[in-house]
């Protein structure tokens, strides 16, 4: 596979599966700046494996201040080692997630202050590497988009609060609208809560990890949280000390093989 890695400031990078060294579970792993020449200030914002350019495969971008670009795949077959310019960002802007899809899929963008929308990919005209894309969803004052999914990777929408509150709430509850709009109160934001930190699409059958800003990891099995409506808190995912919030949220890709090994080592 090629492995593209897209940054902050919205430049991609690539590199073949088997130049990524390859090391134990428990090891820190390369440092990234000794595999690509990133600029100063660049972060890895999306890592996405690629088996084949397709013709009908798309780059869907979305940008921290609402911004949805979609361009096609073939556009970033060649890649320089120094990188290559994916999208045009405004200055105060940043790229935070990519997606790999077909132009059939639909858009969820969720925001910091507990917004959600939910379109069309199709409303997202394809244009090309360079372009700096359309709006996506209207945001309120100082809010930001804090995540991108497509309604075909789960059948919930897992929203998690950076004082570790979160809950599972059913796709079929964010109805789709046009593009460009205010979206639909997903999350209810109190003191208690904190800002929204992540939003995840999941199977009852899924994992997911929580990593504090402290660096502690938790797993936890989906089924085990909460089903709530649109405009709810949901409950208490993990026990945080007083300065200390969720960093982020991830879904696990479970590898039998992998639980195995650790199984074996803990025993």
């Amino acid at each position: 596979h090629f492995i593209m890695f897209f940054t902050n400031t919205g430049r991609v990078y690539r590199l073949k599966g088997y130049e990524i060294p390859e090391s134990g579970r428990t090891s820190r792993g390369t440092a990234i700046i000794n595999l690509l020449q990133l600029m100063p200030g660049e972060k890895i914002t999306a890592v996405i494996p690629i088996e084949y350019y397709n013709e009908d495969s798309y780059l869907v971008m979305a940008t921290r201040n609402g911004l949805i670009k979609k361009t096609p795949l073939r556009e970033y077959m060649n890649v320089r080692k120094i990188g290559l310019a994916a999208i045009t960002l405004r200055e105060d802007d940043e790229l935070i997630e990519v997606k790999f899809t077909d132009s059939r899929q639909e858009i969820i963008l969720a925001t910091k202050y507990g917004q959600c929308i939910r379109f069309k990919e199709g409303d997202v005209r394809a244009t090309g590497r360079t372009s700096m894309g359309v709006r996506g969803i209207n945001l309120a004052d100082r809010d930001e988009v804090i995540g991108m999914q497509m309604n075909t990777q789960g059948e919930f929408l897992l929203i998690a609060s950076e004082k570790g509150l979160g809950k599972l709430t059913r796709m079929e509850e964010f109805t789709t609208q046009n593009r460009g709009g205010k979206g639909v109160k997903c999350y209810k934001i109190t003191d208690k809560t904190g800002n929204v930190i992540g939003a995840k699409a999941v199977d009852p059958d899924n994992e997911i990890m929580m990593i504090t800003t402290e660096g502690i990891i938790i797993r936890m099995k989906v089924e085990g949280i909460s089903v709530l409506g649109r405009i709810t808190s949901g409950v208490k995912l993990i026990n945080l000390e007083d300065d200390i919030t969720v960093a982020s949220i991830a879904k696990v890709r479970e590898d039998k093989s992998l639980m195995n090994e650790i199984e074996e080592e803990t025993e």
